[in-house]
């Protein structure tokens, strides 16, 4: 039997943040996630989780804003896409997330003709990428 991923998860500093970001994009979000430490989104195939204390279960862990303050986030190091279908459907959540005030990385451009991309970053600096 061949490996299958079974979760994705992203470390946070910010857990409300996080939350309030994920849920702007449209994740069915447990209530009450942003009072958790650790909250697992349940998706079609796959979970994503978010950990706001990762060092209770790695020791070395170093946290988003030590990372920040290097230098080190949103170098591409993590990328979520999330497929909208349509050019229009990214148009509407780039502009919807930029009038939440959320960090751009690229507004929406064409790749191919059959490819369309926007890139945002979370609120931890993770890239996000929305396509079509």
């Amino acid at each position: 039997m061949a490996l299958e991923l079974y979760m994705v998860g992203l470390i946070v500093r910010d857990m409300p943040a996080a939350v309030t970001f994920y849920r702007h994009l449209g994740l069915a979000i447990p209530e009450g996630g942003e009072e958790q430490r650790f909250v697992e989104i349940k998706m079609r195939g796959m979970s994503l989780f978010l950990d706001a204390t990762a060092s209770v279960w790695d020791p070395g862990h170093v946290t988003s804003q030590d990372a920040l303050l290097a230098g080190e986030v949103g170098k591409h190091g993590h990328l979520l896409e999330f497929n909208l279908l349509t050019r229009e459907a990214v148009d509407t959540m780039y502009n919807k997330l930029m009038g939440f005030g959320y960090r751009s990385h690229r507004a929406p451009y064409e790749v191919t003709p059959e490819a369309y991309f926007a890139l945002v970053f979370d609120p931890d600096g993770n890239m996000i990428l929305f396509s079509a």
